[in-house]
């Protein structure tokens, strides 16, 4: 039992208020993550929160007493942000793999694969292949069930129809505020189509908001009141999808591809890329594309690309006896994307 004069002398050892240790305040993710990004890719593995800390991942003791030096946790790691960024690119040049998601998880200083239900062997192989390339460095998780998208998605080549007839979405594009537009061909609009939809006409898309068809070919469609959701990609006829990242005008003689809701995806090269067209119904002389490419009714409004780059929209084409294939010689005709998206402040996404 302490004594009254134990309990004085017990006071009296306990250290000033003052000098007693404080816990440190938690570190401010801004000045860590812009602590990450001064010490670069190849020496980070990112920034990530372990148990409620937040924690900067380095991959050498000089980088983790820099960390300390600031104030914050760190974690020597295997990779770095570089090393993630590598395979997770890998991944992405696999292209479309239905029913799988991949990227990195920073806590775990590795890349994380989800497999859904119904991946096909060969797919699954595929994926396989890029994990044994990089011994753990990639977790590959089976998981069951279908991933949807929460609205129907809408990409370029897909089939538009307004109640009467199909077109087909060109290229998603978005203004100066954000807002997403669809870019079509103008004579679709033709006797005051304004409103159109996609599936079976159950599925609304927009409505145009400004167009031409004579001395252009295009039409632009708001979005803001779809039930679609847009993204900035091409749908080919096989269902695969490519990103669509700029846009350029034509030049001749490079070897283009089309895609649309009618004929299949096909390659051709562009023969003139500044031509007035004296259709059997009227003049488009706004500088249109002309190529070796086949057409049919139904693809007005696809894109023109190559590879990532956006260049034309369906206007018309030479009528053939023939289906469309890339051993059919044909002629068709574009309206210049860039010159629509230069005249509207519009731009890809």
């Amino acid at each position: 039992m302490l004594t009254a004069v134990g309990c004085l002398l017990a006071l009296l050892a306990l250290p000033p208020a003052h000098a007693r240790e404080t816990p440190a305040p938690p570190a401010d993710p801004a000045e860590m993550t812009a602590l990450a990004d001064r010490l670069g890719d190849d020496r980070t593995g990112g920034v990530h929160y372990e148990n409620g800390r937040l924690v900067v991942a380095v991959t050498d003791e000089a980088a983790a007493e820099t960390v300390r030096n600031a104030g914050g946790t760190a974690e020597l790691v295997a990779r770095s942000m570089k090393d993630l960024k590598a395979i997770h690119a890998e991944l992405d040049q696999l292209g479309w793999i239905g029913n799988t998601s991949w990227g990195a998880d920073l806590s775990a200083n590795q890349i994380s694969v989800e497999l859904y239900d119904d991946v096909p062997a060969a797919d699954r192989a595929r994926i396989e292949a890029v994990a044994a390339a990089h011994p753990g460095a990639v977790r590959i998780e089976r998981l069951s069930g279908t991933l949807r998208e929460a609205a129907t998605p809408l990409h370029g080549g897909m089939t538009i129809n307004n109640g009467s007839f199909n077109c087909s979405a060109g290229f998603n594009v978005q203004g100066n505020t954000g807002n997403k537009y669809l870019l079509t061909a103008g004579h679709c609009v033709r006797g005051g189509y304004y409103d159109w939809y996609h599936g079976e006409g159950s599925t609304y898309v927009g409505r145009v908001i400004d167009w031409n068809d004579r001395p252009g070919d295009w039409a632009v469609i708001d979005y803001r009141n779809a039930d679609v959701t847009p993204y900035g990609t091409i749908r080919f006829r096989d269902g695969t999808i490519s990103q669509i990242e700029g846009s350029r005008y034509a030049r001749l003689g490079e070897t283009v591809r089309r895609t649309g809701a009618t004929s299949e995806d096909m390659s051709g090269t562009v023969l003139d890329p500044d031509r007035t067209v004296n259709y059997i119904d009227g003049t488009v002389r706004e500088h249109m594309i002309e190529t070796t490419l086949c057409m049919r009714r139904g693809d007005s409004g696809g894109p023109l690309f190559i590879g990532t780059t956006a260049l034309g929209i369906a206007s018309g084409a030479l009528e053939l006896d023939e289906p469309c294939s890339d051993s059919v010689v044909g002629r068709s005709f574009y309206y210049p994307v860039q010159r629509l998206l230069d005249a509207k402040s519009m731009s890809v996404f």
